[in-house]
């Protein structure tokens, strides 16, 4: 199951989600991917985001107004659908309308094949330049060498003392979950996460591990008006 966290307000871009791209919303465009995949969910905390859904022919669930987080809003709708301990559950995000549905699949075949470990998570990487690096609002991730992060961070990391060549990594916000693990993340309490504002920090603060998926992409998330510019101009580069 594939389950997209869907906020209705939103600081830098109100009502994002439903910000049309060549007349279709992004939640819209973002469930299409989804369901190239498995079965979508829309969990939103807006009746108006649900209409649009259902007008769509896609399922949606209210939940809470006041989740802190996109992972605490899935947990509820997995809760709401009945989802089981040992089932698949995929934390996309609902403002990456580019997404390629090969990297979801890639996320859902991953959390397959570690599912009976004892905290199965899976989330995503690709390359990114050294100017993209300097950007706090593209999440950057440092990996150890089996392919789980060490850490995540809006700062440019690792920091490049001697400033040898380096490749650097940024993050996709894509998670992999069982119910059972998802259920655990959700409980969990760090303080680096409400210092950089990142939900995925209190994983690693509490010593578990994030397996990393390396992908090629070229989706990139909404979050203010020059986004959704670009994502309209891109959009029609695919026509």
């Amino acid at each position: 199951m594939i389950i997209i966290p869907a906020r209705l307000s939103s600081s830098r871009l109100p009502k994002k989600v439903l910000a049309e791209i060549n007349k279709k919303p992004i939640i819209i465009w973002c469930a299409q991917i989804a369901a190239q995949v498995d079965d979508v969910c829309i969990a939103t905390d807006s009746e108006e985001v649900v209409t649009v859904c259902e007008k769509y022919g896609f399922k949606a669930v209210m939940t809470d107004k006041n989740h802190k987080s996109g992972s605490d809003r899935i947990k509820e709708a997995a809760d709401i659908l009945g989802l089981k301990e040992d089932d698949i559950v995929i934390n996309m995000q609902g403002d990456e309308p580019f997404l390629e549905p090969e990297i979801l699949k890639k996320v859902k075949d991953k959390i397959e094949e570690i599912k009976n470990t004892s905290f199965p998570m899976v989330s995503c990487y690709k390359e990114i330049s050294e100017l993209q690096a300097e950007d706090p609002n593209l999440v950057k991730v440092i990996l150890d060498k089996k392919g789980n992060a060490i850490y995540f961070s809006r700062s440019k990391i690792p920091y490049n003392r001697d400033k040898t060549p380096h490749t650097y990594f940024g993050h996709i916000g894509i998670y992999g979950f069982t119910k059972k693990s998802l259920d655990t993340f959700v409980t969990l309490k760090g303080e680096l996460e409400h210092i950089e504002k990142l939900e995925q920090l209190r994983v690693i603060e509490n010593g578990k591990k994030i397996t990393m998926i390396k992908v090629n992409t070229k989706s990139f998330g909404i979050d203010t008006k020059d986004d959704l510019l670009k994502a309209r101009e891109f959009a029609k580069e695919l026509n």
